[in-house]
């Protein structure tokens, strides 16, 4: 991209365009606007930015989003331990956690199974989960992925995976179907979110 625009500008313009959203357009007018804006305002964005690529990293334990090892979650001796709520994304754990009324831990899947895109148990988190059930006293497990075909599947399989290990003092749970069929939990609200933890199901 030339147009006239020094290489700074454009090399902005461009990197900006690649972010989910912002079409050409956008990102020539948020450029712009980082251009007319005081230099503390663009170099604080610049530096948080920075510190967010340098500084969070996944919790070692239940690979949530942090800057210290074990996350805050994981280290709250306030949290009961023996619950794992399982949940595919980070942005599902923050949403669940706006509810204000789970207080056990969790473990982040990163993903759901999708074979037809090549996303395979091994990619996901799973034997990890597995890991903690068998060494960390779990007495139970609530499967929160998403209510569509791949978070089911994925239940599921996480499901049959306990099943198998043998464990019975272990009890696997479902979120209540107050949540719409092939919907996400990033973009439930917090009724329906405490709806579906407070009426989870057993898993058959």
């Amino acid at each position: 991209m030339s147009g006239g625009y020094t290489q700074a500008m454009a090399r902005v313009i461009e990197q900006l365009g690649r972010l989910p959203g912002i079409g050409a357009r956008s990102a020539e007018r948020i450029a712009f606007h980082l251009l007319k804006a005081p230099s503390p305002e663009a170099m604080a964005l610049a530096e948080a930015i920075g510190d967010l690529k340098t500084k969070t990293r996944s919790c070692s334990r239940c690979y949530n989003l942090t800057e210290q090892d074990p996350c805050s979650i994981c280290s709250d001796p306030r949290r009961d331990q023996r619950i794992i709520c399982v949940v595919e994304q980070p942005k599902d754990l923050i949403s669940i956690e706006s509810t204000g009324m789970y207080h056990g831990v969790y473990h982040v899947l990163m993903g759901h199974l999708a074979p037809l895109e090549g996303v395979e148990p091994t990619d996901l988190t799973i034997e990890q989960l597995l890991h903690r059930v068998e060494n960390e006293g779990v007495r139970e497990v609530i499967l929160a992925t998403n209510p569509t075909m791949e978070g089911d599947g994925t239940a599921l399989h996480i499901a049959s995976s306990l099943a198998a290990m043998g464990s019975t003092d272990v009890k696997v749970t479902r979120l209540a179907r107050g949540l719409p069929s092939g919907s996400q939990l990033e973009y439930a609200n917090r009724s329906m979110l405490v709806d579906a933890l407070s009426g989870r199901q057993k898993m058959d």
